[in-house]
């Protein structure tokens, strides 16, 4: 499939978290997507399917194994995040949330510099296409609490713990 004369692929890959879509737009990584993920998009749309062990896809499942292994803290692959203005930067203030930290909505909308801005950070958080990587559930309700992850709240607390040390790393299935 290509979309305005980008060739979009994807594959899909077994992880510890459950099945994950991986979606890439010319050659960068678009989307990165659970089984009933929320703010899905058709399957359609995704483009070729692709084995997992050819580009663009193979570092990215290199760089998801070291993760899920506790070997990784940063993500370095090349990203093509399609939205907003406004997402994209949300977007961008999520990849500055450390390893292992988390921020509450309004924290990190004051961080943006729009302090009156936690619900619309919040949606623009939802609506982040590329789960893991740009690390959405590192975000937090004001008061601690794990509050609204696309991929569900079982898969954040698990995240949060591996990042943390609450939980033992696992071997991906890859």
């Amino acid at each position: 499939m290509r979309t305005h004369g980008t060739t979009r692929q994807h594959t899909v890959v077994d992880s510890p978290y459950g099945s994950l879509t991986l979606v890439a737009t010319g050659g960068a990584l678009s989307g990165l997507y659970m089984t009933d993920q929320r703010h899905r998009p058709p399957e359609e749309s995704f483009g070729e399917r692709v084995p997992p062990e050819e580009e663009p896809f193979a570092e990215t499942v290199r760089q998801l194994v070291e993760y899920f292994a506790g070997e990784r803290t940063d993500f370095e692959l090349p990203l093509h995040l399609n939205g907003t203005p406004f997402q994209r930067e949300v977007w961008d203030g999520l990849l500055r949330i450390p390893y292992g930290e988390t921020r509450t909505y309004g924290e990190l909308a004051a961080d943006l510099g729009r302090p009156q801005a936690s619900r619309a950070v919040g949606l623009a958080n939802g609506k982040n296409p590329i789960g893991i990587v740009v690390p959405c559930h590192r975000v937090v309700g004001a008061n601690g609490s794990l509050t609204g992850y696309g991929g569900g709240l079982d898969r954040k607390r698990r995240l949060l713990d591996l990042e943390t040390g609450g939980a033992e790393a696992v071997e991906a299935l890859f």
